[in-house]
């Protein structure tokens, strides 16, 4: 099987399901993101950082190749018919463990920090804000009538953006790099 197909250089892509839509079009931009968030956490776990986080790191990429799965699926009656799996709420739940256990070791914050640090710890930064993007893309995409989401997704990409950040500063306390506080500028000459 070849990789090109050609179907899509008129700027239209197949949904599952058989739809063809616009590559502009929203589903397709917030499944298109959720893609390069997953490609961006995937740089990071290659980034040199803790290699106890490798099995986590993979089962957050293989939540998110089923998220996008959802969202390139429209109807609700194909997933179920398909077997396509989104995001459970065990998922979720793994996350906030993850956070919990990591964030135990951590220094209390008391102010916000600038993302960077170590080298992993800024590509973690880097998936973090990437994350973000794409939890606005899907939140748009959910906001319109008539158009399936499934919620489980939209609390996956928060609490995610969640677990990234606190990931990047535990990256940064592994490698004994401080976190740098957030100093506002006043104005002025």
């Amino acid at each position: 099987m070849k990789i090109y197909t050609k179907r899509g250089d008129a700027g239209q892509t197949d949904l599952f399901g058989g739809e063809r839509v616009g590559k502009d079009e929203l589903r397709v931009a917030a499944y298109g993101d959720v893609d390069e968030l997953n490609s961006f956490v995937g740089a990071a776990a290659a980034s040199g950082c803790d290699e106890a986080l490798g099995e986590t790191l993979q089962d957050i990429q293989s939540t998110l190749f089923d998220l996008g799965s959802s969202l390139a699926t429209p109807d609700p009656a194909h997933r179920e018919k398909y077997g396509i799996a989104g995001v459970a709420e065990a998922d979720i739940v793994a996350l906030e463990a993850l956070i919990d256990r990591l964030e135990a070791d951590l220094e209390e914050l008391k102010t916000f920090i600038l993302p960077g640090g170590s080298p992993s710890a800024a590509a973690f930064h880097v998936a973090r804000t990437v994350c973000r993007r794409a939890e606005r893309a899907v939140v748009r995409l959910a906001a319109i009538e008539g158009e399936s989401v499934e919620q489980t997704s939209l609390r996956y990409l928060n609490r995610l953006s969640d677990a990234l950040f606190v990931v990047a500063r535990h990256e940064n306390a592994r490698q004994g790099v401080a976190d740098v506080a957030w100093v506002g500028r006043t104005g002025g000459d």
